[in-house]
């Protein structure tokens, strides 16, 4: 199953409704871009923290597929997120590290990057459990 379908076939239609767009897929890691869309912004312009914490969760799945060599159910147990700068009007980089992946549970580090910037804007950690 490519990333793309587990993508499609295991996300709410509200996530689908992002827009994600895989990037690159590795034995430890996915890099997903979350496009830029004036209505997933906040007021003032920036977008929003909401946006940008979905897209993480979910570039911890991929990775966390890929590492497993496919889909399996899981859940997210902890997401830790630090906003540091707003993403104005450019798409977002969301690339997930896992970190750790045991039998029951997976840590994975994610940087949030402006597509245009070579700062991160956010950083998250998560927490999954391996259900199966």
């Amino acid at each position: 199953m490519t990333p793309e379908e587990i993508l499609r076939d295991n996300f709410a239609p509200w996530v689908l409704a992002l827009g994600l767009q895989v990037e690159s897929v590795g034995s430890r890691e996915a890099v997903l871009r979350l496009p830029w869309s004036s209505s997933l912004a906040r007021e003032g312009g920036g977008l929003s923290g909401q946006a940008m914490m979905a897209a993480a969760d979910t570039a911890t799945v991929i990775a966390i597929s890929s590492a497993r060599g496919g889909f399996v159910p899981m859940t997210t147990v902890q997401q830790s997120t630090t906003f540091q700068r707003p993403v104005i009007d450019t798409d977002l980089l969301v690339h997930a590290r896992i970190t750790k992946l045991g039998r029951t549970l997976a840590f994975c580090d994610i940087t949030l990057t402006p597509a245009d910037a070579p700062d991160p804007a956010a950083h998250a950690t998560t927490v999954y459990a391996l259900l199966s």
